[in-house]
């Protein structure tokens, strides 16, 4: 059996920058044992695939190399791009996911596409769990905490750059990640994202964080939009709205390579 496959760079409009991600569309649903294989050999941060159930609305499931996530922004992204590409009749879509519900993508005019995300404001923690200290090199200001990550808040970009995961307390937090954040000159904000539990070392760009973090700045920032860098060695901007329970988060996409696994 040969199964098309598209290898497409998330939030980015230049290739080798991003977040890749592996975008896989089939007419009916591979069985979990072969895409959660299939996303270990793509060693890819996510892998998704999609299977079409009416016009313009597609069911979507995310695999790490490691096991199945519940949301995944830039693998969405990724998959919205091909589907665009594939039929440039479509300007708007919705994926179905069983964790957080409809996802409609819009193809903007202006080469971004546009995703529709549920509001996933993070809470503030008092009770700072231990592995969360003794994981992170530099103390932040305040911790939050939402359904994926703690979101560490830091009082420079300096901080964000220059700080380290201890992965061994990092994975002790587990099914949670770690974003951490700051204020940011160039940007309203910055993050970077480790997830040593859930996928891999360091994720390059987290669309879903940002489902978090766009609302928390939109609070600290008294601004409702808002631009954002993740600063990961490839490094990647996301375009941030936040509108009631809803945030809109943009961004440009590039293809890599495409071809055929073969199984």
């Amino acid at each position: 059996m040969k199964i098309e496959v598209k290898f497409i760079d998330a939030f980015t409009d230049e290739v080798f920058k991003g977040n890749p991600a592996a975008v896989i569309i089939t007419e009916k649903w591979l069985s979990d044992q072969l895409m959660q294989t299939i996303a270990t050999e793509n060693n890819l941060s996510e892998t998704a695939f999609a299977v079409k159930v009416a016009d313009a609305k597609y069911k979507i499931r995310w695999f790490s190399p490691i096991t199945e996530i519940d949301f995944c922004g830039h693998a969405t992204l990724a998959a919205a791009f091909v589907l665009f590409n594939r039929d440039s009749d479509i300007q708007e879509l919705t994926f179905l996911a069983d964790a957080v519900g409809d996802l409609t993508v819009t193809n903007n005019s202006n080469g971004y596409i546009q995703m529709n995300f549920p509001n996933r404001k993070p809470e503030k923690v008092i009770e700072i769990p231990n592995a969360l200290i003794n994981g992170l090199s530099i103390q932040p200001q305040e911790i939050y905490l939402n359904k994926q990550a703690y979101f560490a808040v830091y009082h420079s970009e300096n901080d964000i750059i220059a700080v380290t995961q201890d992965k061994e307390f990092i994975k002790k937090l587990a099914p949670l990640d770690v974003v951490v954040t700051s204020k940011s000159e160039q940007y309203d904000f910055i993050s970077r994202y480790f997830w040593p539990a859930n996928g891999g070392d360091e994720d390059s760009v987290t669309g879903s964080i940002h489902a978090g973090l766009a609302p928390l700045w939109a609070e600290k920032l008294n601004r409702l939009k808002l631009s954002a860098y993740q600063a990961s060695k490839r490094g990647g901007h996301l375009v941030c709205e936040v509108k009631n329970d809803r945030v809109f988060i943009s961004g440009q996409a590039v293809q890599y390579l495409e071809g055929f696994i073969n199984v």
